[in-house]
């Protein structure tokens, strides 16, 4: 294990009943950096995040981050821990107001108003549509404010690790290239960011490393440069 690992995972298997989703798969990510995770449908790429957030147990292998094992806590602690997921498909409260969705990622830091008050105000400056929406339902706002409501939400929970989901899905052109600045702006800032993306020249372009899952397995890992370069992996998912 890298001594600068902020997570390291381990030979993790996951399964669904008989069916094994992941198999023995092992990564790391440093602080700071902003890995991303590709492959084709029914890879295995959300299955490893919710693996990550105690959403499904793994039959085996080890998960450690910050230097503590933590493949055996629950999903309160690990987020508790710094690791907050905005998952795929958003999962908001819709009847409730963007500002109720976003205090809601704020729950586990309760005591620290001043710095939830504080949080608040650079989501609002980061994304100015939530700011001018916060008395709205969350179910009113188009797919893109959503999504920038969903990467608000997961901020307010003060991550080490930002876990994020397919966060181009459903988005046009145009709104995906502004979701992906602000990830960039995000990582620039000091945010640890683990990106799974089936878009894969869109996450490869902005990630410092990238791994491809096929089946379940890691089957290529290298600088994101690399990856991009690499004739295998445009052919297979890249389209070129």
């Amino acid at each position: 294990m890298s001594e600068s690992a902020l997570l390291h995972i381990d030979n993790i298997t996951t399964s669904y009943g008989p069916i094994e989703a992941l198999h023995k798969v092992s990564l790391q990510v440093e602080e700071g950096e902003l890995v991303a995770i590709v492959g084709a449908n029914g890879a295995g790429k959300s299955t490893l995040l919710r693996t990550l957030s105690a959403l499904i147990p793994p039959k085996s292998g080890t998960i450690h981050f910050a230097g503590e094992a933590i493949t055996a806590l629950p999903p309160h602690q690990i987020v508790k821990r710094g690791i907050c997921q905005v998952p795929e498909g958003r999962e908001l409260f819709r009847p409730l107001t963007v500002e109720d969705n976003l205090l809601l990622g704020s729950y586990a830091l309760k005591g620290d108003e001043q710095w939830v008050t504080e949080r608040l105000a650079a989501i609002y400056t980061l994304f100015p549509i939530l700011y001018e929406r916060r008395r709205q339902a969350a179910g009113t706002l188009s797919g893109g404010q959503q999504q920038m409501l969903a990467i608000g939400r997961a901020l307010l929970g003060r991550p080490r690790l930002l876990l994020l989901d397919e966060p181009s899905m459903g988005l046009s052109p145009l709104l995906v290239e502004e979701i992906f600045r602000v990830i960039t702006t995000l990582n620039r800032e000091g945010v640890t960011i683990l990106l799974v993306e089936q878009n894969a020249r869109m996450a490869l372009t902005v990630a410092n490393r990238g791994y491809v899952l096929e089946t379940g397995r890691v089957v290529a890992t290298a600088s994101a440069h690399e990856l991009l370069q690499d004739d295998a992996v445009r052919r297979a998912y890249l389209g070129y």
